[in-house]
């Protein structure tokens, strides 16, 4: 009997072209100039991302809106209380970096499910502590896990979004932050005044589960990445290093550390201001303030839409002006133009830091994950340090020396940006 032949692959040849039909291009042929304003995978990375914004800070922040609760239950003084959202931004940042360099390995998205599924976990565990060290345990730890979100989806805007439209990308992300923040106190304070601080911790972690699934069905694969070699702590120093040695990237990670700073701040000790004569608010309506967060919201995805026409250099400097101009209102002893000021106030910050989050990916050639990871731990390191400091001004002089302190934070942020982005700089 014959042997039959072993069939041998044969090489394929690209396909000829057919008049009417558009001939396949290869992987490898194509370059991947990101998804397009209007694409359908467009529309499904903002919505994946706003909704990992709303469970990652809507946990972050939960208890800063039940910590007198939390402190009469439990028994410890308001600043031990207050532990509960330092632990966990310190765990935050300094997870940002290692979790850069995971993503760089197993991808955004993968390292964005791997930490967003890890924080809710640890968020539905909070209610069930024991006792205050194993609350404040899993708080950093919630903290640490949260720390794979905020750098790496910027990364991920950055790779997977046309840069013609990446800065308006990072404002959408920002929005989701800033509802997620806001969502996370709004839901926790009524809820513990009636029920308690552990309703209220569940109620919030219900929330970031419910957002955190919508982050999983939206977010499409990654099509811009391409795995990083392994360099060893070596590789890592010098990837870090030369970050920390360009001057742009530098400019940027002081805005986010004295704005954020300053932020946080004004937001810490206002509420004492209020409490305070001439106002002496009542605690339930302080807590309102925190409605201002929805100018954030809007100017964020605003100053996004503007880089197109002004660059971004141009409108983080105006959103900068907008915070100086708004804490000035605050000044005053009229309530209606000091909650003005802080709407726009914080509608300033928000637009400066959408441009500032979103410019990092832009200005970094390699190592975007870990140069927004940068950003995010000045961010954090301004949150902790200056918005600590802060109290020692309010309380010493007052707060017409707070806001003094916070604006001059901010024009020393606008001269440095300034200088150092000079030029015309396209969004």
């Amino acid at each position: 009997m014959p042997t039959p032949s072993k069939t041998v692959a044969a090489t394929p040849t690209p396909p000829k072209p057919t008049p009417g039909k558009a001939v396949p291009v290869t992987r490898d042929q194509e370059r991947w100039e990101g998804h397009a304003k209007g694409s359908p995978a467009y529309g499904k990375i903002l919505g994946g991302l706003a909704f990992a914004g709303v469970a990652t800070f809507a946990q972050l922040y939960s208890t800063q809106a039940v910590l007198p609760v939390m402190a009469a239950e439990l028994r410890v003084t308001a600043a031990e209380a207050a532990l509960t959202i330092s632990l966990a931004t310190v765990g935050l940042a300094v997870t940002v970096i290692p979790w850069s360099f995971l993503a760089d390995r197993i991808g955004r998205v993968r390292a964005m499910t791997w930490g967003i599924s890890a924080a809710t976990v640890l968020g539905l565990m909070v209610p069930l502590a024991t006792s205050f060290p194993m609350l404040l345990g899993l708080r950093m730890l919630e903290g640490m896990a949260l720390g794979g979100i905020p750098a790496i989806a910027i990364t991920y805007l950055n790779e997977e979004i046309n840069r013609a439209h990446a800065a308006m990308a990072a404002g959408s992300y920002v929005a989701g932050t800033t509802l997620g923040g806001l969502a996370g106190r709004l839901v926790a304070g009524p809820v513990g005044e009636l029920w308690g601080w552990r309703a209220a911790a569940l109620a919030v972690s219900v929330l970031a589960t419910i957002a955190a699934v919508l982050f999983l069905v939206l977010v499409p694969k990654a099509r811009g990445f391409s795995p990083a070699k392994a360099g060893g702590l070596r590789g890592a120093g010098r990837t870090l290093a030369g970050h920390l040695r360009n001057p742009g990237l530098l400019a940027l990670y002081v805005q986010a550390f004295l704005l954020m700073g300053g932020f946080v701040a004004v937001y810490n000790y206002l509420g004492f201001r209020l409490s305070g004569g001439p106002f002496s608010l009542p605690a339930t309506v302080i807590s309102l303030i925190f409605l201002a967060y929805l100018s954030g919201t809007a100017t964020s995805r605003w100053a996004g839409g503007l880089t197109q026409r002004f660059g971004r250099r141009n409108v983080l400097l105006g959103g900068i002006l907008l915070m100086s101009a708004g804490l000035a209102l605050t000044l005053t002893e009229v309530l209606v133009l000091i909650l003005a000021g802080l709407v726009v106030f914080t509608g300033g910050f928000f637009a400066a830091h959408s441009i500032g989050a979103g410019w990092t990916g832009a200005i970094a050639v390699t190592g975007r994950a870990q140069a927004a990871s940068l950003y995010n731990l000045a961010y954090y390191l301004g949150s902790s340090i200056i918005g600590w400091a802060g109290g020692l001004v309010f309380q010493s002089l007052g707060w017409t020396a707070l806001a003094v302190t916070v604006i001059a934070l901010g024009c020393t942020t606008a001269v440095i940006t300034a200088v150092v982005h000079r030029g015309p700089v396209r969004g």
